[in-house]
């Protein structure tokens, strides 16, 4: 794969209500925090270009609303992305429940050891971040977008493997007349 071609990802930021995706969308793309964010209704996207070993990078990271009258038609964002993030409020026991199926409400605390066994169970990483103190935001992002890359060109590459060859690979058969 041509190191120096430019990448377009799709990265999917999902989880419940209030648990701070827009916050980290705002942190990662803008640098900036604001106490109070209204609710997102359906998605809102934003762009970050960046570079990860070598390649550039354009993410289109999609914000969803984490409200359950949203859950269907968030689900239909979920088409063509190249990764998802799944966020919880650490302080919101429920809300790191919900992410087995982002199903449930939250209110209870969740402690640390719990949320990185489950993710080491599925081979997930494990970030605490902080959108407000700006605290292990990027990481996040990039480390997303590093596992996203590697799944594109493994399958570019797979793409171009199976492909048909062009020039025989045998030798033309000598006929005799």
């Amino acid at each position: 794969m041509d190191a120096s071609k430019k990448v377009d990802l799709k990265i999917i930021i999902i989880g419940a209500l209030g648990v701070g995706k827009t916050s980290l969308l705002h942190q990662y793309v803008h640098k900036t925090f604001y106490e109070d964010y209204r609710t997102t209704l359906g998605a809102s996207i934003l762009t970050k270009v960046l570079a990860v070993d070598s390649t550039p990078l354009k993410l289109q990271i999609w914000d969803t609303g984490g409200q359950e009258r949203f859950r269907s038609m968030v689900s239909t964002f979920y088409k063509g992305s190249d990764g998802c993030m799944l966020a919880f409020d650490v302080t919101d026991r429920e809300s790191f429940e919900a992410l087995d199926n982002w199903r449930d409400d939250f209110l209870e605390k969740v402690p640390k050891e719990t949320a990185s066994a489950w993710c080491k169970e599925k081979d997930i990483p494990y970030f605490e971040v902080s959108a407000k103190n700006n605290i292990n935001v990027a990481e996040a992002f990039e480390t997303l977008a590093k596992q996203a890359l590697s799944t594109y060109k493994g399958i570019f590459e797979s793409y171009l493997t199976d492909s048909i060859k062009l020039t025989p690979n045998d030798k033309p058969k000598q006929s005799c007349c």
